[in-house]
């Protein structure tokens, strides 16, 4: 029964990858109908709640040994001569190229595009199939933007050709990077794009989308020229750092045998076991036989022994309690209070930018509070910040899970524009492709479904980060009894998300029975 636990909660892992991110959580459940359900709500969020803490009980007895997913099974996917040429150096060569002509494509149609949303490629590229698909992708698949980032593909060629100017030069000042630092920069810059995406009321003009594209280039090529390329996309390039959280639940994973070739690469990409997992450059870098494209068990990547800095447990909270207040502006409680303050803040955006700030600081107090409730319940063994940043990543399943459970209408609704998008862009008149006549089928997802995937997305990712937090807490405290009984808050913690989670996805979706 234990060598099955594992299976059993990676399967319902796949029953909670239905759904992407989105910018407009009224675009997300924009179905023209409400689900009535046959039960009241309440019924599904307590029972949502029970199935969290029931398996709990379940991963207690029946997992005993603190190995877990530490030392997965996994199977190199390089000995197959399919996959050798799929991810060929001629095939990653085309991918970039694409990847670039993308950006140029979207800044072009910004800055000389018809700047009707519906009409320019800009938006639906951008919030539709690039933050959400490939938040789908990285989550599904694997680390595909370590590969393809347009910035860091821009700069590593400006760095060759700068080599054959100057066979002995270095196009980057490589500065130290201040340890302290650590990923602070990403962290104001997720801030600064969550505020675009949730709270700027321009967010969706392909003008305004085609001008922070420039900024942000310049700002990424100006921190590579600092500090070198890998030291800047590890601590700073925002979307790196997202998308790489999200990657470690993904099912496959590079990896170098032969480390020596780390000696080279100034990301510092090993672990504290000695291993150099995720880091696409040194991958590049190695000889073919030291390097491994690996099936692994979903969210094993989550398990890495690693040093976990303040900031990175920063980031990673800051990830979900931005998608959790975008579900939550959703919701006839935040219409109440938006009417409450509307006398004192009569600026929409300043109480959007108010309780976008509220939100973050409210999810890491109360788990700052868990950590030390935790702390306590261990034997003191570790302080409360320690035991913060070791759990921190149990909770990225919570997080793509409620991504995936809000957002699946939005990318299967919104995301059909990219087909008549495709043969017009610009908004001319073209139909390039001959699909510029497309019409958008509103009618391929409804209430009912959404709900439903609401519910498995949910419940299965709070499962899945029980799961993980347990593993921690047993390799961490090398004590069974005392690892069970430290993770109490951390049930507490989860279940009540749990069910504040469904209370907010339910608002735009359902409505209870008469009476």
């Amino acid at each position: 029964m234990r060598r099955q636990l594992p299976a059993v909660l990676l399967g319902l892992c796949l029953a909670a990858l239905w759904g992407g991110l989105a910018p407009d959580p009224a675009l997300a459940h924009g179905f023209g109908q409400r689900y009535d359900l046959p039960v009241p709500l309440w019924l599904y969020i307590t029972g949502a709640g029970a199935a969290v803490a029931l398996s709990f009980a379940i991963i207690g007895v029946f997992m005993g040994g603190a190995r877990g997913l530490h030392g997965y099974p996994r199977l190199n996917l390089l000995r197959r001569r399919a996959v050798r040429a799929a991810v060929h150096p001629a095939v990653l060569l085309t991918a970039r190229v694409a990847s670039v002509a993308l950006l140029v494509l979207v800044v072009t149609a910004g800055l000389i595009g018809d700047q009707a949303p519906a009409s320019n490629l800009a938006p639906t590229l951008v919030w539709v199939i690039w933050w959400v698909g490939l938040a789908y992708v990285s989550a599904l698949v694997g680390d595909v933007w370590g590969f393809l980032n347009p910035w860091k593909t821009v700069f590593g060629w400006a760095e060759g050709l700068y080599r054959r100017i100057d066979s002995e030069g270095e196009l980057s000042f490589h500065h130290r990077y201040p340890p302290g630092l650590g990923v602070w920069p990403g962290v104001l810059l997720l801030a600064a794009f969550a505020w675009v995406e949730l709270v700027y009321v321009d967010s969706a003009t392909p003008l305004r989308i085609a001008q922070m594209a420039g900024v942000y280039s310049v700002l990424t090529w100006g921190g590579m020229l600092l500090f070198g390329r890998e030291q800047w996309v590890r601590h700073a390039e925002v979307f790196s750092l997202a998308f790489g959280l999200l990657a470690r639940f993904a099912p496959t994973e590079v990896r170098v045998t032969d480390t020596t070739v780390c000696g080279d690469c100034r990301a510092e990409c090993r672990d504290l076991d000695g291993q150099c997992i995720g880091c696409c450059d040194c991958y590049e870098r190695a000889p073919a036989e030291a390097r491994e494209l690996n099936l692994r068990p979903f969210a094993a990547g989550l398990l890495r022994n690693e040093a976990v800095s303040p900031s990175l447990m920063v980031f990673i909270l800051l990830l979900l309690s931005t998608v959790t207040f975008d579900g939550f502006t959703a919701t006839p409680l935040w219409s109440d209070i938006v009417i409450l303050l509307f006398d004192a803040v009569p600026d929409p955006t300043a109480i959007g930018t108010l309780g976008l700030l509220v939100f973050p600081v409210l999810f890491i107090g109360v788990y700052l509070a868990v950590a030390a409730l935790m702390a306590a319940a261990g034997g003191r063994r570790l302080p409360a910040g320690d035991m913060a940043r070791a759990f921190v990543f149990s909770l990225v399943p919570i997080a793509l899970a409620y991504h995936l459970a809000h957002f699946l209408s939005f990318l299967l609704i919104q995301g059909q524009l990219i087909i008549p998008l495709a043969s017009d862009p610009f908004g001319f008149g073209w139909n390039v492709l001959g699909t510029a006549g497309y019409q958008v089928n509103i009618g391929i997802v409804d209430a009912r479904f959404a709900w439903f995937t609401a519910v498995a997305a949910i419940v299965a990712g709070h499962i899945i980060a029980v799961y993980l937090a347990h593993v921690i807490a047993i390799r961490t405290l090398r004590d069974r009894p005392l690892a069970l009984r430290s993770q109490y808050p951390m049930l507490g913690l989860m279940v009540g998300y749990t069910m504040v989670s469904l209370w907010i996805l339910a608002q735009p979706i359902v409505e209870a029975p008469a009476g």
